[in-house]
């Protein structure tokens, strides 16, 4: 993998891509489409597990059309293996409710995102996010798991905050 930082991106950032996230401004969706149609240079982390793939396909399109985000989901799949810029790392998915992974502590963070946190501890990886606020909310545990989050639409998970 390159030098640059590692990222794991959460699959809202391709929703938004998509305009399927009517939460985001304009400002957003352009943001998250200029990160998703660099992805051919970025060093992405995802799970050998295949969780943020599985993810990914219950939004996504296989074919890589008609959205950017559908292009950045047929990108990883196509060259997942290929050992270039996307690094699958090991993650374990245990029973405890409250941590859901044995790569984290105890936590309150929505378990349909303790994947991606997961695959960023073991990956040591920044995470990409662009309208979740759990990212922001969560700030002390992502301090305690030294995990940087690229806000890419700032305004919007402060907005959303209830």
């Amino acid at each position: 993998m390159s030098n640059a930082a590692k990222k794991v991106i959460d699959s809202n950032v391709a929703i938004v891509a998509n305009g399927r996230s009517p939460q985001a401004s304009i400002d957003c969706e352009l943001a998250c489409i200029e990160l998703l149609e660099r992805c051919e240079h970025l060093s992405i982390c995802l799970d050998q597990t295949s969780l943020i793939m599985d993810e990914y396909a219950k939004h996504l399109s296989y074919a890589g059309s008609p959205g950017v985000g559908d292009m950045f989901f047929k990108y990883l799949h196509d060259n997942q293996y290929a050992g270039k810029n996307i690094e699958l790392v090991t993650i374990t998915p245990i029973l405890a409710e409250n941590r859901g992974f044995e790569e984290l502590p105890e936590n309150r963070f929505d378990p349909s995102d303790r994947k991606f946190l997961a695959t960023a501890v073991s990956g040591g990886a920044q995470v990409v996010n662009a309208t979740d606020s759990d990212w922001v909310e969560q700030q002390e545990l992502m301090n305690q798991l030294n995990i940087t989050v690229q806000q890419l639409c700032p305004d919007c998970c402060t907005r959303q905050q209830n």
